[in-house]
């Protein structure tokens, strides 16, 4: 073992050390922990891969799951990949086989209630489709909406119907808005990027980042098409993406980069209304966007588009100025995402250039983690996220249980 390597094993180990034992659910928000973000769901993750991967007990990921799934799951609609239902269901198909017996029928009622879900979901989106009226994040995105749903779907369940439902919702979600379009992609969203309503944002605004906007969908896309599942409309789905990002990508010396979101001004002028100010991160930047337009030419075979997409990764995470801007170690928008993408996108690459920075990534990823988890204890922007990342540093082998599934990535 390399001197990395061993310091990311011990403080993996370190952390997971500090959240042995599950706090009770607070009574006030007993549905916080299914949240794969922030609750006992996302730490529930990091346990079961360090059983899995480094030879801890299982006792302590049991506590974790069961923390997690003992009480009553909510399937309402407002439930998504990352809260509720799809969310325990998630974690329920990450168990190794000598062990998953101990939730099979737990995990066979939750999937249940995730198929419904998103039965009652697709109908709700296409009927909103249909009448022209503009969507919301909650609708598609990663975090709440179908393409989480379809996420978790596409890695435990890919020949189910509902999945098959939500890829061609995904076409139809890039065909311009009716009736005559409105100028404005079928993805536009009625509110701010905070979920608001703001002056800067009269009429909604387009988002192109992972966890929120359209590079989201081409990420659920792409994964299908590349693993042989593909509806009517699917590769030209993906294309209009790609030159949707196409059209906005900001070329400059240090590389391309993408705005995190277009308001109705820019879409009239043309260009964005801020400078490029942003980390290259998994959620907004160019680390989630290069990724998913990686992963749309290997899916379309298209070597040029998947050269492009791999250098401008290559340029973000080698360019001193954009690595600047990440100052925290979390999945979400820290240095565990941009690790855990970067080595995902270095073992699909055309070429070496991503792997060799790989080393200096994992260095970076090492200098921000924290052995301690007072501060933030969970997945996306905590420290069972980053212990996660330290666990693909440590072992250098892909997760064992596959959790980075939940960011689309592999």
């Amino acid at each position: 073992m390399t001197t990395a390597t061993t310091s990311a094993t011990e403080t993996l180990l370190g952390i997971a050390r500090g959240l042995a034992e599950p706090a009770p659910p607070d009574p006030r928000e007993p549905w916080a922990v299914q949240s794969l973000a922030n609750g006992a769901a996302g730490t529930a993750l990091l346990h079961v891969e360090a059983a899995r991967r480094h030879a801890q007990p299982w006792r302590a990921a049991h506590r974790w799951i069961t923390a997690a799934a003992a009480g009553e799951v909510s399937a309402a609609d407002t439930t998504g990949l990352f809260l509720g239902a799809p969310a325990v269901a998630f974690l329920l198909n990450t168990p190794p086989p000598e062990s998953s017996h101990l939730y099979a029928q737990a995990q066979r009622t939750v999937h249940l209630h995730v198929l419904a879900l998103a039965h009652r979901r697709l109908d709700a989106a296409m009927a909103r489709i249909y009448r022209g009226d503009l969507a919301t994040f909650a609708e598609y995105d990663i975090f709440y909406g179908l393409t989480g749903i379809g996420a978790y779907l596409l890695h435990a369940s890919p020949q189910d119907g509902a999945l098959d439902r939500i890829l061609r919702y995904l076409v139809a979600l890039t065909r311009p808005l009716a009736p005559g379009g409105r100028g404005l992609p079928g993805w536009w969203v009625r509110h701010d990027p905070q979920r608001g309503h703001s002056p800067h944002f009269p009429g909604g605004h387009g988002n192109l980042g992972a966890a929120h906007g359209i590079t989201g969908p081409l990420l659920l896309l792409a994964q299908a098409l590349r693993r042989g599942i593909e509806v009517h409309g699917h590769r030209e789905a993906i294309r209009t993406i790609c030159d949707h990002l196409d059209t906005w990508r900001q070329d400059t010396d240090t590389g391309p980069w993408w705005p995190e979101h277009l308001s109705r001004r820019d879409l009239e002028h043309r260009r964005p209304h801020r400078p490029h100010d942003a980390r290259p991160s998994w959620c907004y930047g160019t680390t989630g966007i290069a990724r998913a337009g990686q992963l749309a030419g290997i899916a379309l075979r298209d070597a040029r588009l998947q050269a492009l997409y791999e250098d401008a990764l290559h340029q973000a995470l080698s360019d001193p100025a954009q690595l600047a801007h990440v100052t925290d170690a979390g999945l979400c928008h820290g240095w565990a995402g941009i690790y855990q993408t970067a080595t995902r996108a270095a073992a699909d690459a055309l070429e070496p250039r991503l792997r060799e920075l790989l080393p200096t990534l994992g260095d970076a990823l090492l200098g921000h983690a924290r052995p301690h988890t007072a501060a933030a204890p969970g997945f996306l922007n905590g420290a069972a996220g980053t212990a996660l990342a330290l666990s693909t540093l440590a072992t250098q082998q892909p997760p064992s249980t596959g959790w980075d599934a939940c960011l689309l990535i592999n």
